[in-house]
């Protein structure tokens, strides 16, 4: 798996699923915009239905139900992660980022553009609210 760079502020749910689906962000961006799925949505990193949609149009499936993060070592192979939580006016918003086991170790793929480095080990600074496992299988 490789990180996948978000394009517009509110495009980490989109460049997450590229990630997964092994596309990139323009390939990912246009299947999300035919589902009526789009990044100026600030509903993307506030509600769950859409990253969920765009993951079952590439038949990767996910559990039904968020998981509460525990620890590192308690998170499946994959997963997508909720960091950066807040309420903002009442409303929760968070930033998406794959864990992925890869076969040199646990990483987290961040797309958030800003980043010198989207491959990230630094486990002591991410602070994850949830999780929503990815099969494997």
């Amino acid at each position: 798996m490789n990180p996948v760079i978000q394009e517009e502020p509110s495009g980490c749910g989109i460049a997450s699923v590229a990630v997964l689906a092994g596309i990139t962000y323009t390939q990912a961006k246009a299947v999300a915009n035919q589902l009526g799925i789009f990044a100026e949505d600030t509903r993307l990193w506030s509600t769950t239905d859409y990253v969920r949609r765009l993951l079952g149009h590439f038949s990767i499936e996910v559990d039904h139900q968020e998981t509460t993060f525990t620890s590192w070592q308690a998170l499946p192979d994959i997963a997508l992660l909720a960091i950066k939580w807040r309420l903002e006016n009442g409303q929760p918003y968070w930033h998406w980022v794959v864990f992925w086991r890869s076969p040199d170790g646990p990483v987290i793929l961040d797309s958030k553009k800003t980043l010198t480095k989207h491959v990230r080990w630094d486990f002591g600074r991410i602070k994850p609210r949830w999780f929503i496992p990815i099969s494997t299988s």
